[in-house]
């Protein structure tokens, strides 16, 4: 993403040419300034020189990990029991406005990263960088399922291996800077990525009975972008290009007695090209940008009555807009307004599908309906200064989507918006916010060509009627100056009143609290603290309406300390403790079980420890070790995951991945020199 330059007045250089006006009789233009006499050595400024050859720093880290689950790299970026060692730089090169520069860190390890710069200032600049990502969902997933070739064989060995993905990225990029050569403010850019992702993760199929497997991972994403900046006075433009290509490997997988039971995902690619530009006139600002695009996917399709559809013409062209503008009425006022416009135009194929009726195929047929939507915004906002540190802002937004062959063809939302600043009080500052929205449209109905079997009376809660109100507020407080408080808070309802089978209301609130001190000049130390809840209501309709209450609750909570007052200023010591907690209950009230009118399904749970300690010694100026331990305490479980003894499942024809919850302990120590250079 290319960030567009905003407009600024040298005040130096109007200072300059204002010089040349004539006050009174003297004449004191820069042009008659007598510097002759000036010792301009006294007056350099040692900042605004930047530093010729080398500087930056150089370093490796060796390390051990001992994990009992692979599940730790999440957290300390590598998981594997054994040694780690990777790689670490942050170096700058300069000379005669030549420069360039090579960041890395923990490179050769499994999440690791350098990235490359080089390039005359002004003129052109050519980057290169690669990066290593690994995440774990889950370690020791058991199956009888082996996967060779699109084909998914039993077996009576089981298979244990870790849910697990590896990417890595690598890119290219260009720009180049024509402004002196052509004597116009143009550059242009042009950049190249790709992603390649390899591993397992877990996924499942219905047919013939419900198993969940260890799906492998192949996968190929190529991204590529150009554009031209073109700029002057009071004025840029941008036309650029984004293209994506995504590559399974993986084909379609079948069983030894069942083909095509489970369709991977499809090649597909995307095309973009969009003409932005951004014009200022006085103290306004107007802006402006096109995008239209295309979607496309060709690939056979898998059909449930064994006949695979070849040559599917997969295509949906978008077309979008947007068109801004800002303007400053008074030294007190500013207004502004924007208009945003997408459509999303479906063109793919329309073919006669086998409907499925839980265990055959019923006989009936029906087309793919190709959905269209087109999404139209409008906002306008004013931004009031009432009196010196006080400024009030309101704003109000509409939004109409319109969507073809679905449940309700069209929905508007209605927002009104405020909030109220206030810089007017010593070492204090405070911000409040408040919202309204609610959101109505067409008449709601279950559409047959959408989906035969909805329930009449069930609204979808992205296209129901509902009710919005949120407040917020901010304080941040620095009653000394080593001392500074920072405080948020909100609340948000969202209230479903027309619906009766669906979401019915949800609360949204929570509260953050940051504090930091600086005890004294070698010593300072933080702590923060965070809590979310998030509180919902639905109604259900099985023989008889029942109603459900889902609770979800966040806990954040760290604290630290550094201290570099140790021999001489060598030694630097400090510690980090984060603790994280989330939970999640749902209960049933009125659902016919047969003992009972309440029942619980149980709860998601997962709290996470994680405490380093880290000390870095100062060898010399240029050389530095650093010896870091941390620890991780990690539990999960899930009630609503099959607590199955074996991958067959108590659950007659079901076939699990097994226990996949955690719950381990993992420590890594890590040993890191680095040189400085001149």
């Amino acid at each position: 993403m290319r960030l567009i330059k905003p407009f600024s007045l040298n005040l130096i250089t109007l200072a300059l040419l204002g010089a040349g006006t004539s006050v009174y009789a003297a004449d004191f233009g820069v042009q008659n300034a007598n510097i002759a006499a000036g010792k301009t050595a006294n007056y350099q400024c040692k900042r605004c020189v930047e530093p010729q050859g080398y500087t930056g720093s150089v370093g490796a880290s060796v390390g051990a990990i001992d994990a009992d689950d692979n599940h730790a790299i999440n957290q300390f970026g590598t998981g594997d029991d054994g040694a780690v060692a990777g790689v670490n730089a942050d170096l700058a090169y300069q000379q005669s406005g030549y420069k360039a520069k090579v960041q890395a860190h923990q490179l050769g390890m499994q999440n690791g990263f350098v990235t490359m710069e080089a390039g005359k200032s002004g003129h052109y600049k050519l980057d290169v960088d690669f990066q290593t990502i690994t995440t774990n969902q889950g370690s020791n997933a058991a199956t009888n399922l082996w996967q060779n070739n699109g084909m998914l064989t039993p077996s009576e060995h089981t298979r244990v291996l870790d849910l697990e993905l590896q990417r890595q990225r690598s890119g290219i990029g260009f720009e180049y800077d024509f402004s002196e050569v052509m004597g116009l403010g143009l550059s242009s850019y042009a950049r190249y990525d790709r992603e390649d992702k390899t591993g397992h993760r877990s996924a499942s199929l219905t047919s013939p009975r419900p198993t969940n497997f260890a799906e492998a991972v192949d996968e190929t994403t190529d991204k590529f972008s150009a554009g031209v900046v073109l700029d002057g006075a009071n004025w840029l433009s941008e036309l650029s290009y984004n293209g994506s290509r995504y590559d399974n490997n993986m084909g379609d997988l079948s069983l030894p007695y069942a083909y095509d039971v489970y369709s991977a995902t499809p090649d597909n690619q995307a095309h973009q090209v969009s003409l932005s530009g951004q014009y200022r006139l006085a103290s306004s600002v107007f802006s402006g940008r096109v995008v239209t695009g295309r979607m496309i996917q060709d690939q056979d399709l898998i059909q449930m009555s064994g006949n695979p559809i070849q040559n599917w013409d997969g295509q949906v062209d978008t077309l979008s807009s947007n068109l801004a503008a800002s303007t400053r009425v008074s030294s007190r006022l500013r207004l502004g307004a924007s208009y945003d416009y997408s459509k999303r135009d479906n063109r793919s194929s329309v073919f006669d599908f086998a409907q499925y009726e839980f265990n055959s195929v019923s006989g009936a047929f029906k087309q793919n309906v190709p959905m269209d939507i087109e999404r139209q915004t409008f906002k306008t906002n004013a931004s009031y200064r009432i009196a010196s540190g006080y400024r009030l802002q309101a704003g109000y937004d509409y939004k109409q989507v319109e969507r073809s062959y679905g449940e309700r063809e069209e929905t508007r939302d209605n927002e009104f918006w405020s909030k109220l600043n206030i810089r007017a009080i010593d070492k204090l500052t405070l911000d409040f916010g408040v919202s309204y929205g609610e959101r109505g449209g067409s008449e709601y109905q279950a559409n047959e060509l959408t989906s035969d079997e909805t329930e009449s009376l069930l609204r979808k809660y992205n296209l129901a009627d509902r009710k919005r109100t949120e407040v917020n507020a901010r304080a941040n407080y620095a009653p000394l100056e080593w001392l500074t408080f920072d405080v948020s808070t909100y609340y948000a309802n969202d209230d479903y009143d027309a619906t009766v089978i669906g979401l019915t209301q949800a609360k949204d609130y929570g509260y953050d609290m940051n504090v930091h001190a600086q005890i004294s000049e070698p010593l300072s130390v933080y702590a923060f603290a965070g809590q979310q809840w998030i509180d919902s209501d639905q109604s259900g309709d099985q023989a008889s309406i029942w109603h459900t209450e889902i609770n979800d609750e966040f806990i954040n909570l760290g604290l630290g300390a550094t201290y570099s007052g140790l021999m001489d200023g060598r030694l630097i010591l400090g510690t980090d403790y984060l603790f994280a907690n989330s939970s999640s209950n749902t209960g049933v009230n009125g659902y016919n079980t047969g003992s009972s009118n309440i029942y619980d399904y149980g709860s998601y749970y997962s709290y996470n420890h994680s405490v380093s300690l880290y000390g870095q010694y100062l060898i010399s100026e240029q050389m530095a070790v650093k010896l870091a331990y941390q620890f991780e305490r990690y539990f999960d479980t899930d009630s609503a995951a099959v607590n199955a003894d074996s991958i067959s499942g108590p659950v007659p024809g079901l076939v699990t991945l097994g226990d996949l919850n955690h719950n381990y302990n993992a420590h890594q120590l890590m040993l890191t020199f680095s040189y400085k250079l001149k």
